[in-house]
């Protein structure tokens, strides 16, 4: 099983990660331009686009997380102030969302999408580094080889229906057991750098402005050896 992906380097860097383009359904706002690196369980997809343009969406079809590594990109609701987004910043758009896109010159973002028949929220939600951090949990003891991590979230965006949960996290060092990953994980890395363990000891490095996938149940590690921030992605599979 594929231990990771990786979707974006850090300064365009080549990646070996094969991409297929593809829309994602029939209404899919970026058809021409999206490349999909992962689709699995419950409508779950991850990839890249690169895009110059404008499009006006009446309803977004899907949720979409996107995070821009190249340009920007304008993203106004109406009645709201438009959002411009740029590198190292992100935004959700909820599935039902009458937007309008705009990128005078090209742009190119990594994203995380999902279907949704039963949309529970709408809008726009931006990602920022800077975050409103919390403290959450830490992992279960059995499973580091380290001392417990601090771990902060800020989650900007949750809808129930898709299981899907966005926003920002970070945590102090840690190492962790090769064990099957929980759920389906997109992150975009903001700070750090992390080392991911594959079960036969191969090793997976990834650092601010790198883009990764990890689907649900594969066979991951996780070495750090100072604060790591990203933007993330999760979505719990069903069967």
């Amino acid at each position: 099983m594929t231990v990771a992906l990786v979707l974006h380097r850090a300064g365009g860097a080549p990646v070996s990660t094969v991409f297929r383009r593809a829309p994602f359904g029939k209404d899919d706002p970026f058809s021409r331009h999206r490349e999909i690196a992962w689709e699995g369980p419950d409508s779950m997809i991850s990839g890249r686009v690169s895009f110059i343009g404008e499009l006006e969406v009446a309803s977004f079809p899907h949720i979409e997380t996107i995070v821009v590594v190249e340009g920007e990109l304008t993203l106004t609701v109406a009645g709201e102030a438009p959002l411009v987004v740029g590198p190292q910043a992100g935004a959700v758009i909820g599935s039902g969302t009458s937007l309008h896109i705009q990128a005078g010159s090209r742009v190119r973002f990594v994203f995380c999408a999902a279907g949704c028949d039963r949309p529970t929220k709408r809008g726009l939600f931006p990602l920022h580094a800077d975050a409103n951090f919390k403290p959450t949990a830490t992992l279960p003891a059995e499973v580091l080889l380290s001392p417990s991590p601090e771990c902060r979230s800020d989650k900007v965006f949750a809808d129930d229906a898709a299981q899907y949960l966005a926003g920002t996290w970070d945590s102090t060092p840690y190492h962790r057991i090769v064990r099957p990953h929980r759920m389906n994980e997109f992150m975009h890395l903001l700070d750090g750098n992390v080392q991911f363990a594959a079960p036969d000891g191969g090793v997976l490095s990834a650092g601010a402005g790198d883009a990764v996938f990890v689907p649900q149940g594969a066979l991951i590690g996780w070495e750090s050896r100072d604060r790591v921030a990203k933007f993330y992605v999760v979505q719990s599979a069903r069967d």
